[in-house]
């Protein structure tokens, strides 16, 4: 069975049962993805290193102790490990997340011209300057519901399973933070065009 093929059940199940090499297949799998949303909170390289290791050294440690019972559902339990542990941060460093743009993730790839000029860069940069400011004044549960959809392309579930709320509540989330986003759009007569 190439490596590829194997499910992450398996893959939990044979490193318990002592197959180191499993767990590395785990990790590039899944690495990507983990880092990107660790990184995208907190935007700074050196603490997204610290966190995303943490977050394996909590992943093994449960493993190891036998206590993992997540009926194959790896991925969106890591992603929760990780999410608490970056909450803590925030916690212990009495600050809120900052908005992290990528290329990869980008509310604003939304906003295109075939032709780009100077002009309408500069119109972009202007409205994306405007976005990330409204962004940052949503409620904080909606904010992180927005950045988990938009700039890590998480599906309702996955934003389920990593916040600990059900699906409802993370599209209730969802549909709020966007009513709130149209009505600061509105209300401050901001043109999503250029």
């Amino acid at each position: 069975m190439a490596t590829l093929q194997i499910p992450d059940a398996l893959l939990v199940k044979n490193y318990m049962a002592g197959d180191e090499s499993a767990l590395a297949v785990l990790i590039n799998r899944h690495q990507s993805k983990i880092y990107g949303f660790i990184y995208s909170k907190i935007a700074d390289r050196d603490l997204a290193d610290d966190i995303f290791q943490d977050t394996f050294i909590k992943v093994i440690n449960t493993l190891k102790s036998k206590s993992y019972n997540e009926e194959g559902k790896f991925l969106p339990w890591v992603m929760r490990i990780a999410h608490n542990l970056i909450v803590d941060q925030f916690r212990k460093n009495k600050k809120m997340p900052m908005l992290r743009e990528t290329e990869e993730f980008s509310i604003f790839s939304v906003i295109s011209d075939n032709q780009p000029n100077i002009e309408s860069k500069i119109v972009t940069e202007i409205i994306e300057n405007d976005l990330r400011k409204i962004i940052k004044e949503l409620p904080e549960d909606q904010k992180e519901v927005l950045i988990m959809r938009i700039y890590q392309d998480m599906s309702f579930k996955e934003i389920s399973d990593a916040t600990g709320v059900s699906i409802n509540t993370a599209l209730g989330r969802m549909r709020y933070a966007l009513m709130n986003l149209r009505k600061v759009i509105e209300k401050n007569n901001i043109i999503l065009t250029n």
